[in-house]
């Protein structure tokens, strides 16, 4: 497809960015739904202690948090590699931006301030701290330590890309926001991804299955839509935005694969212990 076409079809992607972002969150939505019932475990009665992962249930899991892994790494770096190797990303972005000027309603502006509102650093920062200390009190250290990393990780690593990048922000910005400093990749995206993405997997271990699907669509939606946020107060590139869920999504896929395989090791550990001592009796 030439650079003609492609920037006619960013362009038109603008004028329509508002009917896209529906299709596309329902798409999220129908497709955490979908990732909830295949790998979430059964739903059966609720057990005071659950039974440690099987080996095939934990290699399922950890070859799913593989794929999504590579795959988020590799979309990082395709979108970084296009960005300096030549200019067609970055003028694709400008055509989308100018194209959803004046298409958008103010209505619909002050909503996504709103969710944008989701993925502030003090509002990161005031769930972070109310969460660990809801995690420790309820004696889940582990859990509060996994959590603490996950969002302290994504914290460190966000700023450091954008660092390397260096790239500006769009300069057509809305009258609800303005932002200062990198634009690449949205930190919004991937701190709503990883925190997002941590209260659901709370959500799994903590709250009764019922709860489980639920918990994972309204993370990915609310996750996306504060994404999708800084697209439409012109303060990110769709570029930024994409990048940040796809850094944002291989750090959550680390963290939670690195808590399950603590949990996994610990009760496997339990269950060894237990059986030494059912043999000395």
């Amino acid at each position: 497809m030439s650079d003609v076409s492609l920037l006619d079809a960013a362009t038109f992607a603008g004028r329509h960015a508002l009917a896209i972002y529906g299709a596309l969150l329902i798409l999220v939505a129908g497709s955490a739904w979908v990732v909830s019932r295949a790998l979430l475990p059964d739903r059966g009665p609720v057990r005071a202690r659950p039974e440690p992962l099987s080996p095939v249930s934990l290699l399922l899991r950890l070859g799913a948090g593989f794929a999504f892994i590579v795959g988020g790494a590799l979309l990082f770096a395709e979108i970084a590699e296009a960005l300096h190797a030549d200019h067609t990303l970055g003028q694709l972005d400008e055509a989308f931006i100018v194209a959803m000027i004046d298409r958008v309603p103010d209505l619909a502006l002050q909503a996504f301030y709103v969710l944008t509102l989701f993925g502030n650093r003090e509002t990161l920062v005031a769930l972070g701290l109310i969460v660990a200390i809801g995690l420790v009190a309820l004696r889940r250290r582990g859990l509060a330590l996994g959590w603490s990393l996950a969002l302290l990780g994504n914290a460190a690593l966000n700023p450091t890309l954008k660092l390397v990048f260096e790239r500006a922000r769009p300069v057509h910005p809305t009258q609800w926001l303005t932002e200062q400093g990198f634009s690449f990749p949205s930190g919004h995206s991937s701190g709503s991804v990883v925190a997002m993405g941590m209260l659901a997997y709370l959500a799994v271990r903590l709250l009764p299955r019922r709860w489980h699907t639920p918990a994972w669509i309204v993370a990915a939606a609310l996750a996306f839509s504060v994404g999708a946020s800084r697209v439409f107060l012109r303060v990110h590139f769709p570029s930024d935005v994409l990048a940040g869920f796809a850094s944002g999504g291989a750090w959550l896929t680390v963290s939670i694969v690195s808590i399950e395989l603590a949990r996994w090791a610990r009760r496997r550990r339990g269950a060894r212990q237990a059986s030494a001592v059912e043999f000395t009796r």
